[in-house]
This record gives C-alpha cells, structure tokens and sequence, in this order.
C-alpha cells in the first residue's frame, strides 16, 4: 500500500517540523487526536506536517487518515507491516524530511503546548528534547493502578542503566533535530515498549544530550500497555538493548610480525677458469 498524500491546504513550504502518531486500532481516538494535533500546529508560524503510521491496524484507523479533509496541516498515511510501537516511529521518522521532526501518542495525553517550548529549545541548539512526566515542574493526573506505578519504577530503574540522568524514557512526546532523528532511527532495532531506551541511548551516544521539559500530562483510557502480558518482553528487550549498547572493550594492537633476521647469503666464489 502506498503512502497516502492528503490535500496541503495551499502549503507551498517544506514544513520546519514534521511529527510522526503511530497508531494501532485507534479509531476512537485518533480523530480527537488529530483534530487536537493539526489546530496546534495550524496556530504556528512555521509550515509543519503530520505522519500517520498504521501498524497493521485491524479497524478504520488507516481510512480515517485517507479521508482526512485538507486543511492548512497536511497529515498522511504509511503503512508499517512490522508489529510494534517501536518498529512503527522507526518507519514514521525515517519517511521524515524536515529539519526538526517528533512524535507524540495517538491520544495525545501530552498537553500540546509544550510544542512550543520543544522547538524553542531545538533552535537554540538542542538536539533531543523530551517531555518529562517526572519533572518538578510538571503536572501529571494519573489514574494508574498500584500494580502500573510500582512497574513503571522498575522500568525507571531498568532505563537509567541505559539512559543515565533521564528522569522518564517512556513519555510520548519527543523531539529531535532531524538529521539525528533519521540517523539514529536507521540504527534501531527494538519494535516494542522499550524503544524509547534505545532511542534515547544511541542519541546520548551519539554526544547529544537529552534535555527534559515539563508536560502537562493527562492519562487517557485506552493504553495498550499491560504489565502482566509485556513486562517478559520488555526485559528481554532491555536486555538486547544492553547487549547491542554496552561498551566494548577496543582490541589490543598486535605488534608486528618481522621475520627473523638473517645474514645476507656470501656471495659463490668466483672460480678461476
């Protein structure tokens, strides 16, 4: 299935910024979503666009974005036939072309405004800025079970192995300068929950630093995310995350292998005749 353009509204420019929503089976949430993402944008003073990525999707996910109307935020549609979140903003970012790119949920549980301050940082020089739902400065209403909170503490404490000095890997509301983001995003490998650790940790070793900002973050029913079917997986994803990551001690230089020496061979005697 081929890409699907929607109208541009009259948009001539390239967009500055590009945001990427993967979506699977979110046809309740989506149009809300959407509707949320392309007033905000619509509102700044720069040309920008939206990437849809249908993951396999079993509902009228994809053909609520083929039918989305034009407007002055071009939104389309990609297909992305390998399974998972990860696998799905790896496809959504490398089909990007804008110098500075993103990506947020289909739900859009992060407050949007935080946009501006996201791009305010990444043209001051930032190269990744990420919402933060454990920044002082944040305002989280959580409606989380007991069971969720004590996991996502463990999963907090996973990640800053890999990510040391990130206060919260999992927020979906990232941004990035856009060569990074393609750069890093053709490296990656981990197709579920735990990309965000991966992602962030091949920016971190790439030299850039992951600068957090404060979100006002809303949690919206209808999260995939179950701690007693993904915690395994999550593990061993962390785990392959490690293995591909750690650090690798250089291999010694072998000396150079010279023959022995020898004497050069004396001469045959010269015979008289």
């Amino acid at each position: 299935m081929p890409p699907s353009p929607q109208g541009d509204g009259g948009q001539s420019r390239p967009p500055l910024l590009e945001i990427v929503v993967p979506a699977y089976n979110e046809e309740r949430r989506l149009p809300g979503g959407l509707l949320q993402l392309c007033a905000k944008l619509a509102r700044m003073p720069f040309p920008a666009a939206v990437i849809v990525v249908d993951n396999n999707s079993t509902d009228r996910t994809a053909e609520i974005v083929e039918n989305w109307p034009a407007g002055p935020v071009p939104v389309r549609l990609i297909p992305c036939p390998v399974p998972g979140k990860g696998a799905a903003v790896r496809a959504g970012l490398l089909e990007t072309g804008a110098p500075f790119v993103g990506f947020c949920d289909a739900d859009m549980a992060t407050d949007l405004d935080a946009i501006d301050a996201a791009l305010g940082l990444l043209l001051s020089g930032e190269r990744v800025v990420v919402g933060s739902r454990a920044h002082e400065g944040s305002v989280v209403e959580n409606r989380h079970s007991r069971v969720r909170e004590l996991g996502a503490a463990w999963f907090r404490a996973l990640a800053g192995v890999l990510v040391p000095g990130v206060s919260d890997t999992q927020c979906g509301f990232k941004f990035f300068d856009g060569v990074l983001a393609r750069e890093v995003a053709a490296l990656l490998r981990t197709p579920g929950f735990a990309f965000d650790v991966e992602l962030l940790a091949r920016c971190a070793a790439d030299g850039s630093e992951v600068h957090e900002i404060p979100v006002r973050w809303l949690d919206v029913p209808g999260s995939r995310f179950s701690p007693a079917r993904h915690t395994f997986g999550i593990v061993l994803e962390m785990g392959r995350i490690w293995l591909r990551l750690r650090p690798r001690p250089r291999a010694r230089p072998r000396p150079a292998v010279h023959p022995a020496w020898e004497p050069p061979a004396a001469p045959d005697p010269v015979g008289s005749p």
